[in-house]
């Protein structure tokens, strides 16, 4: 009888904690507003709008290529299963034209969405929930004046019990953090307006911090490094390799111009994001950098040291950009496969005085040389750098219809072992062969990341 009892006890404390749990996780339904998408709103809010859009990068998203914008449907895998994202056009029936402003300021700041349905933190609304009433309001307008386009997004691939959305509250009572970031009195203006874009709708984090086993970003890696679409995204904190540090300058140049001449051209993901802040005011590119660098900090003697050597070594050795400045000044002396494939397929570019951004960068300066994993110049060595449309841009070949997965696994050995102190990486030639088969899903696009990102696409006449 006492068995028994215990039982009826146990499941009677089950059924409580569930029904506890499913009132804490439910979230009414606003419903549809008729007039939402007729609203009017002055063209300067909807330019603002347009930047914030472009910081945001939500084009990038919530486009699939080749079609109309923030139409949705793009798949976006995680190790849990792949996500499909929304259409946010102001179509009625599959996008948001009945949503109240309410409705989006919901979404963005608690990660729900006009239904009641928790959203999966794929929509980083973890860093949306710092963006003040008043850009989020400029974000609407924008979006609320698009060309409404009918377009069902495809159901999410996730396995159960990931499939149950209110398992989202708990993970939302673990994890995040909502509401606008406090000024601090302590930093400068600059700072505080970099932090604010940075960690708000620039949602720096959710790509260059590490995730725990919860898909949550680490904060004590705050910038520590992550990835996103198959590409490292590396770290820009303390932990970074760059061989020369970035400093305010470079970084806001480069986040100006989508490369640097120590650093490289943007490419991946960050291509896109480059791609997509010339839409923003230089004071903002600066905040940003200058909030960003802070958070690397003063590199340490030894590596200071080595930078200074560097830029010695490479400062003003660049001839003027016309189109037969490469020349190439490597060694011809004798090596294994690596070095041979390096200097017959690489050093010319690589090697070669033509300036940046057309020309290699030397890869005494390339962090994807120096950089615990090797993905991202797996990546590039078997797919390349397309070209930009329409305009010239930086370019690079892909060799993997050139090189077998043994070849390029020896000339990347071979770079790291010549242009880096780090040891070597374990396991390239399986990463080599996993990036080729399609195992890792990398995607790929020009320097520019805009292929199908212009600010007017999908945009009525203002």
């Amino acid at each position: 009888m006492w068995a028994f009892r215990a039982a009826i006890l146990f499941v009677a404390a089950i059924f409580v904690a569930a029904v506890a749990f499913f009132v804490f996780a439910w979230r009414s339904e606003i419903p549809k507003e008729e007039v939402a998408a007729e609203a009017s709103f002055s063209p300067e809010l909807v330019a603002k709008g347009a930047q914030l859009a472009a910081l945001g990068n939500c084009i990038a998203c919530h486009t699939v290529p080749g079609t109309p914008a923030f139409t949705g449907g793009l798949a976006l895998p995680t190790p849990f299963g792949t996500i499909h994202s929304t259409n946010i056009t102001p179509d009625r029936e599959t996008g948001i034209g009945g949503w109240s402003e309410a409705a989006f300021e919901r979404a963005m700041r608690d990660g729900v969405d006009r239904e009641g349905n928790h959203l999966y933190p794929a929509f980083p609304y973890d860093h949306f929930t710092r963006v003040s009433a008043e850009d989020t309001h400029a974000l609407y307008a924008f979006l609320m004046t698009r060309v409404a386009v009918r377009a069902e997004a495809p159901k999410n691939d996730l396995p159960f019990p990931l499939k149950f959305r209110p398992l989202l509250a708990g993970w939302k009572l673990l994890f995040f953090d909502r509401g606008e970031l406090e000024p601090d009195s302590a930093q400068s203006e600059a700072w505080n307006r970099g932090r604010y874009l940075a960690e708000g709708l620039g949602h720096c984090g959710a790509c260059h911090t590490p995730r725990n086993a919860f898909g949550a970003e680490d904060p004590d890696r705050h910038f520590g490094g992550g990835e996103a679409e198959g590409w490292q995204a590396y770290a820009i904190n303390r932990e970074s390799k760059a061989p020369i540090p970035w400093d305010e300058q470079s970084l806001a140049f480069y986040l100006r111009n989508g490369w640097h001449e120590f650093h490289g051209v943007s490419r991946g993901p960050m291509a896109e994001v480059t791609g997509n802040l010339s839409l923003l005011p230089d004071s903002d590119i600066a905040a940003i950098a200058t909030y960003v660098t802070s958070i690397t900090g003063d590199p340490t003697p030894e590596r200071s040291e080595r930078a200074a050597r560097l830029r010695e070594q490479f400062e003003g050795d660049r001839l003027e950009q016309i189109a037969d400045s490469q020349s190439s000044a490597v060694s011809t002396a004798g090596g294994g496969s690596g070095e041979a494939i390096y200097l017959a397929a690489c050093a010319s570019c690589h090697e070669g005085r033509r300036r940046q951004p057309f020309g290699g960068l030397n890869f005494e300066l390339s962090t994807a040389v120096n950089a615990p994993n090797p993905q991202n110049i797996v990546n590039v060595v078997l797919f390349g750098l397309p070209p930009a449309d329409g305009e010239a841009s930086a370019v690079m070949p892909a060799f993997r219809h050139l090189l077998n997965d043994q070849q390029v696994t020896d000339v990347l050995a071979y770079m790291r072992e010549r242009f880096s102190e780090e040891p070597p990486w374990s396991g390239l030639g399986e990463q080599v062969a996993n990036t080729r088969s399609g195992a890792y899903k990398v995607t790929v696009r020009p320097s520019d990341g805009i292929e199908r990102a212009p600010h007017n696409v999908g945009a009525e006449e203002e």
